[in-house]
C-alpha cells in the first residue's frame, strides 16, 4: 500500500450511541435539552458569584471556574452531536476530529485539577481555619487556577502532537458520538505503542495523584471533624464539604466506571452510551448539586432573579 494513501485522512465516521433512524428525533431532544440545563445551570452559578461580593471566597472562585470547566467541557462534544443528527451526516472532518480531541482533554483534564484544588481548599479551610485567609490568598489562588490550566493544556497538547504523527487507513468509523481519543489512535494503521505508553501514563499520573490528593484530603477532613466537640460545628463542617464531596464523586464515579470497563465490555457503542454519564450528565448535575445544598449560592441566586426582576420593572413601567 502506498504511503501516499495515508497522508491526509479528510474525514471520520461518528455512528453515534444508536443508528436507528426512528430513535434519533428522541436523542436530539434529549441531548439538547441536557445540554441547555447544563449551560444555564452553570452560567447562573457563575453569574450568582461574580455579582454578589459575599461570594467572593477562594471556595466560590475555584466553583466558577469549575462551572465555565464544565460548559466548555459539554460544548466540545454535543453540539457536534446535535447538528449531525439534525443534518442526518455522521461525518466529521480530520481537522475538526483533532480539534475535538484537544478541547475535550483539556478541559476534562481542567476538570479534574479544579476538584483537586476544591479539595485542597475545603482541607484547609477544616484543619487548618485559623490560617485560611493566610494560606488561600488571591495570589496563591491565582497560582493554583494557572497551574491547573498549564497542566491540563500541556497533557491535551503532548496527546495529540503525538497523533498527528499517526497513518490513518481506509476504515475510519468511530463508534462514539464525538472524537473518542483512545478510538481514534487504535484506527491508526500505523504503530501507536508510543501513543498508547504515553496516554496510559498520562492518565495514571494525572488520574491517580489529583485522586489521592482528593482522598488524602478528605481523610483529613473527617478526622478533624470527628474532633470537633460541638455537634453544630461537625454539621456545618460537613455541609460546606457535602456539595463538593457529591461532585467529586460523581465525576470520578462515573468516568472511572467508564474506563475499567473497558476491559470487561468488548461493544464500543455500550462504552460510548455509559460515557454519557461523565460527559454530559455530570456537567448537567453540577449546578443542581451545589444550588440544593448550598445556602450561600441559593441567596445568590434569589439576589440574581430578584435584581434582575427590579431592573425589567424599572425600566419598563
Amino acid at each position: 500500500m502506498e504511503p501516499g494513501n495515508h497522508t491526509h485522512v479528510p474525514q471520520f465516521i461518528l455512528l453515534g450511541l444508536s443508528e436507528e433512524a426512528e430513535l434519533q428525533p428522541l436523542l436530539f431532544g434529549l441531548f439538547l435539552s441536557m445540554y441547555l440545563v447544563t449551560f444555564t445551570g452553570n452560567l447562573l452559578i457563575i453569574l450568582a458569584i461574580t455579582t454578589d461580593s459575599h461570594l467572593h471566597t477562594p471556595m466560590y472562585f475555584f466553583l466558577s471556574n469549575l462551572s465555565f470547566a464544565d460548559i466548555c467541557f459539554t460544548s466540545t462534544t454535543v453540539p457536534k452531536m446535535l447538528m449531525n443528527i439534525q443534518m442526518q451526516n455522521k461525518v466529521i472532518t480530520y481537522e475538526d476530529c483533532i480539534t475535538q480531541m484537544y478541547f475535550f482533554l483539556l478541559f476534562a483534564g481542567l476538570d479534574n485539577f479544579l476538584l483537586t484544588v476544591m479539595a485542597y481548599d475545603r482541607f484547609v479551610a477544616i484543619c487548618h481555619p485559623m490560617h485560611y485567609m493566610v494560606i488561600m490568598n488571591p495570589r496563591f489562588c491565582g497560582l493554583l487556577l494557572l497551574t491547573a490550566w498549564a497542566l491540563s493544556f500541556l497533557q491535551s497538547l503532548l496527546n495529540v502532537l503525538l497523533l498527528l504523527r499517526l497513518s490513518f487507513c481506509t476504515e475510519l468509523k468511530i463508534s462514539h458520538f464525538f472524537c473518542e481519543f483512545n478510538q481514534v489512535v487504535h484506527l491508526a494503521c500505523s504503530d501507536t505503542f508510543l501513543n498508547d505508553l504515553v496516554m496510559y501514563l498520562v492518565s495514571a499520573t494525572l488520574g491517580v495523584i489529583p485522586f489521592s490528593g482528593i482522598l488524602f484530603s478528605y481523610i483529613k477532613i473527617v478526622s478533624s471533624i470527628l474532633k470537633m466537640s460541638s455537634a453544630e460545628g461537625k454539621y456545618k463542617a460537613f455541609s460546606t464539604c457535602g456539595s463538593h464531596l457529591s461532585v467529586v464523586s460523581l465525576f470520578y464515579g462515573t468516568a472511572l466506571g467508564v474506563y475499567f470497563s473497558l476491559a470487561a465490555i468488548e461493544n464500543s457503542r455500550a462504552t460510548a452510551i455509559a460515557s454519557v454519564m461523565y460527559t454530559v450528565a455530570t456537567p448537567m448535575l453540577n449546578p443542581f448539586i451545589y444550588s440544593l445544598r448550598n445556602k450561600d449560592i441559593k441567596q445568590a441566586l434569589r439576589k440574581l432573579f430578584s435584581g434582575g426582576t427590579s431592573y425589567i420593572t424599572e425600566t419598563h413601567p
